[in-house]
């Protein structure tokens, strides 16, 4: 069995890109309301982070492919091969310590969260569409601002050919045009 990261270690990551979000709005290069965010897969699993973390320092989230629910990761595909990883959602102290940082699981009820496009694809074969499928639906029932996509094609890249990458590129840089602009 391999090493589980350390909070700290798993942490870093997270307060670096905040820390990078930060400096941008201090050093007057964007303003809050203008910052937005992409990443997938494991960098959907940061969108998360940031959406839930730092809900006022970006003005939109694109997050696709991502990985949301801590909880239940290592049911779904892939992701009982992440437990060396992540660690154990099933192991009491394990739990505690990725209940910190499941996005799902942190979402919060009157909170103004930041614009969200969440893309997955039906045929993932790493990342379960579950896990955008489920959030999309907590924050639509919360009412909040966030619009869902799912291919049906393309597998953990979300797109089959290029046409398909071409179309998700053009769906989320439009979007952020769309809420930063």
């Amino acid at each position: 069995k391999g090493r589980s990261l350390t909070p700290r270690e798993t942490g870093r990551a997270y307060e670096d890109f905040i820390a990078v979000a930060e400096d941008l709005v201090r050093r007057g290069v964007t303003t809050p309301a203008h910052l937005g965010a992409i990443g997938g897969s494991n960098g959907g699993l940061l969108m998360g982070n940031m959406l839930t973390r730092r809900p006022d320092l970006f003005g939109a989230i694109v997050c696709s492919v991502p990985l949301l629910d801590m909880r239940r990761y290592h049911r779904l595909l892939a992701g009982a091969s992440w437990i060396a990883e992540y660690g154990d959602p099933d192991v009491p102290d394990d739990w505690a310590f990725l209940r910190t940082y499941s996005p799902y699981h942190n979402l919060r009820a009157g909170t103004r969260y930041p614009p969200l496009l969440l893309m997955t694809s039906t045929r993932d074969d790493r990342v379960h569409p579950g896990h955008a499928r489920k959030m999309a639906a907590r924050m639509e029932a919360a009412g909040h601002d966030v619009l869902y996509f799912e291919n049906i094609e393309g597998g953990h890249g979300g797109a089959a050919d290029n046409a398909q990458l071409a179309r998700m590129h053009a769906l989320q840089y439009g979007f952020l045009w769309s809420r930063l602009h």
